[in-house]
């Protein structure tokens, strides 16, 4: 049976409840949970993401996480698989996502907006199981068990339809000829995040970041003037390249239904807006 959807819809889908997923690389409960395994900040975004695809290395992280100077996952990742294990690190992960969902969210973790929103966000990720091809993240994330209670469910949810969607914009960014430095670039020219804050937490060195800024100059991306920002070349270019990213994420949003979807939105947003407000956002240490 053909399902449709349009691809806006699974954006503004996934935007809404993505807070409620991303708050675990910034929640103080994770740091010191990962902490008392033994791995610092870095070590942990990296060891607790690529956990569930094994005791993977430094080059299996390089390739799937895309955009991070292969110097600076070598340096996280040695030694991770030799002082913990897959296995403690996701529970610390699980457990982490337990604490901080449920001091930011309080007596809503038991509600039953949130119970139907996890039925939902639950629907969705099962459908993007049935086409793993080609998304090594998100395949290693859906091998794990579901959680029983729904505030987890809901999280690990929105982990997989996360991660579904990040593996089509890596295959998005590769098909139109864009290095992991280079899509840094063009993302900092878009001026919605700071450059600053790009180049310290993907660790390029000077002059790779350098070389990156030249050849996307040299494609035409950016402005004449000189300054980092997007020329309209670059714009139209960004703007394919995220028509891609929706369009190969639009799979379980389209099994869910427009309708659904709706809803889904409706029920999340209050709760995305309050791990917001609690300052769950910020800097990730490693990405």
């Amino acid at each position: 049976m053909s399902i449709s959807l349009e691809p806006v819809v699974a954006r503004k889908t996934w935007r809404t409840v993505e807070p409620l997923h991303g708050m675990i690389y910034f929640a103080p409960e994770a740091a010191q949970r990962y902490a008392e395994l033994g791995l610092n900040d870095r070590a942990g975004y990296f060891a607790s993401r690529s956990a569930p695809m094994g005791p993977v290395g430094a080059e299996v992280v390089i390739a799937t996480f895309f955009n991070f100077c292969p110097g600076l996952v070598r340096r996280a990742m040695a030694g991770v698989w030799s002082v913990t294990t897959t296995g403690e690190v996701l529970q610390a992960r699980l457990e982490a996502a337990d604490a901080a969902l449920r001091r930011v969210l309080g007596d809503a973790v038991s509600s039953p907006g949130l119970a139907r929103a996890a039925q939902l966000a639950r629907i969705a990720a099962e459908a993007a199981g049935e086409r793993p091809q080609g998304r090594p993240l998100f395949a290693g994330h859906a091998s794990l068990s579901w959680p029983d209670e729904d505030h987890l469910v809901l999280w690990h949810a929105q982990t997989l339809l996360r991660e579904y969607r990040g593996d089509g914009h890596v295959v998005a960014l590769c098909s139109a000829g864009i290095g992991p430095a280079e899509a840094l670039v063009i993302h900092a020219a878009s001026g919605e995040v700071p450059t600053a804050a790009l180049r310290e937490t993907r660790a390029w060195t000077d002059a790779e970041w350098d070389e990156a800024v030249e050849s996307v100059r040299s494609r035409g991306w950016l402005a004449e003037d000189g300054t980092l920002a997007l020329s309209p070349a670059g714009v139209e270019h960004r703007q394919s390249v995220e028509d891609m990213t929706d369009l190969l994420a639009v799979h379980p949003y389209a099994v869910l239904g427009e309708a659904r979807c709706g809803e889904l939105r409706e029920l999340t947003r209050p709760l995305s807006q309050a791990v917001v407000s609690a300052g769950m956002l910020g800097r990730v240490p490693g990405t």
